[in-house]
């Protein structure tokens, strides 16, 4: 069984954004809202994606731009406080990410019960926050030495506002992470909410068929029956959103929609 449907008991499952507010310390962050202004909109989006029958959901802070390759104390203890207090309302597999500090959310995991993040983990790129170099072999011995060897990696081989530095191309950065031990590899188009290539899809779906291959943005409804026919899974946050903008409240028919469309494609997959 691989990693996704260990984690989620379903093929082909769709993980929903949970769009953290910005975080302490960060530009975005409302001093006088507090950590009841995350509580609240967390509470509700996770709510209405839970009742649109999304299989995971993820727990991000997007809004804390312009993002860090290192984070502070201060955000995983304020994510781990939040999540802690939602903790008790998830009834589905969620994962957290970081952006863009693997080794801060793999603590935030091992403290919140999370079943997977999703970083970059593999791989040297050129980007617009500076050189990301996340040396996987740290990131794997820091896993180990917190305790966290349940906590699947989800490696995001296309980061968003970033460039590969070498010539090696999506097929090869693929075949790296699954001989590196990725649990699945992420397909990103240049930025959240914006589509990735289906070329970059299927060469890395080719590359490592033994391996889960996700796509990781631009997911909406109308692409979900092309998109699954080639991934292992899907990434979703802005499509949700009132309005498809990233940084709005989760839309309940958009994800009630998106959501009967991928239960009927997957359906087929298997009545097939």
């Amino acid at each position: 069984m691989d990693a996704l449907e260990r984690i989620f008991g379903t093929v082909k499952p769709v993980v929903a954004m949970l769009h953290f507010p910005g975080l302490p310390g960060r530009p975005l962050h409302d001093v006088a809202a507090g950590q009841g202004k995350a509580l609240d909109s967390l509470g509700r989006d996770l709510a209405i994606l839970q009742e649109a029958g999304v299989d995971g959901v993820l727990f991000c802070n997007e809004a804390d731009y312009p993002y860090q390759l290192k984070v502070g104390p201060e955000i995983p203890s304020a994510m781990a406080a939040t999540i802690g207090m939602l903790r008790s309302d998830v009834r589905v597999p969620f994962g957290v990410n970081i952006l863009w500090d693997a080794i801060a959310s793999l603590a935030l995991a091992r403290a919140t019960g999370a079943s997977f993040i999703r970083e970059v983990l593999t791989g040297v790129y050129e980007s617009d926050l500076g050189m990301i170099e996340p040396k996987i072999g740290e990131i794997a011995g820091y896993r180990t030495m917190i305790g966290a060897a349940d906590v699947a990696l989800f490696d995001n081989i296309l980061p968003e506002f970033a460039s590969a530095i070498g010539s090696r191309g999506v097929a090869e950065r693929a075949k790296g992470a699954a001989f590196l031990g990725m649990d699945a590899v992420l397909i990103s188009g240049p930025a959240a909410g914006v589509s990735f290539a289906m070329s970059d899809l299927r060469t890395a779906k080719e590359a490592i068929p033994g391996t889960p291959v996700i796509a990781n943005t631009g997911v909406r409804v109308e692409r979900i029956e092309e998109i699954f026919a080639v991934a292992d899974g899907a990434i979703v946050g802005t499509s949700l959103k009132v309005d498809g903008v990233t940084w709005n409240a989760v839309d309940r028919d958009r994800a009630m929609r998106l959501m009967d469309a991928a239960r009927a494609v997957r359906s087929r997959a298997v009545g097939a």
